[in-house]
């Protein structure tokens, strides 16, 4: 089960706190102190939600709030404790009095980690950056020594196999058509046309009939 809402959030006000809500907020907190954040907005006449109440408390209002840029000696004080402790930034601001985590997450994201990556460190890592290494492939596979014996030819068949290849082609085809062709037109049982028209007395003659003249 996740954690119940502050409050119902109907009707209360969103939006930057104006001046007036300021004074109202710090005046109930420093008359009463904090007893739970639910009840602040009611008992101190706000229209807004506990968690609002809270965070403008925390990071705006409280007294003991430092305000300024962080410092150098803050800056690597921060660097080292985020090397020990991750983005664990309420630990980390636990460390620095007048400090809020939001405070310092912000200036981690925004300056120090911009400048870390300028002095060549992971920010993440807090280690150097590695430069970008070449993928130097390995020179032989290790294959066992049967598959190494083994070539494999991806060549395609020479011009003089191809002709070859087709010479033996044509010449099978050229005796299976000349069976068929002897078969066929030398058959003994068939008569020959040409051998009937020569033996033929009438063609003759009609050679003999002609004119001298015409000849």
């Amino acid at each position: 089960m996740g954690r119940q809402p502050c409050c119902d959030k109907i009707g209360l006000k969103r939006g930057p706190w104006t001046i007036e809500e300021d004074h109202k907020l710090m005046n109930f907190i420093l008359n009463n102190g904090i007893q739970c954040w639910r009840l602040v907005p009611k008992l101190a006449g706000l229209m807004r939600c506990g968690k609002s109440c809270r965070l403008r408390w925390i990071n705006y209002l409280r007294p003991d709030l430092k305000r300024g840029a962080l410092s150098e000696a803050e800056e690597d004080m921060i660097i080292k404790l985020h090397s020990q402790l991750g983005n664990r930034w309420s630990k980390i601001a636990a460390h620095f009095p007048g400090r809020t985590d939001n405070e310092i997450k912000n200036h981690w994201n925004t300056r120090i980690k911009k400048k870390l990556k300028l002095l060549g460190l992971d920010p993440l890592t807090h280690k150097p950056i590695e430069q970008s290494e070449k993928l130097e492939l390995p020179e032989t596979l290790n294959f066992p020594q049967e598959q190494q014996n083994i070539q494999i030819s991806t060549s395609s068949p020479s011009l003089d196999e191809m002709n070859e290849s087709n010479l033996e082609m044509g010449s099978n085809e050229l005796f299976q058509n000349s069976d068929t062709f002897s078969s066929d037109m030398y058959n003994p049982g068939l008569e020959d046309p040409f051998q009937n028209w020569i033996d033929s007395p009438i063609h003759w003659n009609l050679f003999d009939n002609l004119d001298d003249n015409f000849l």
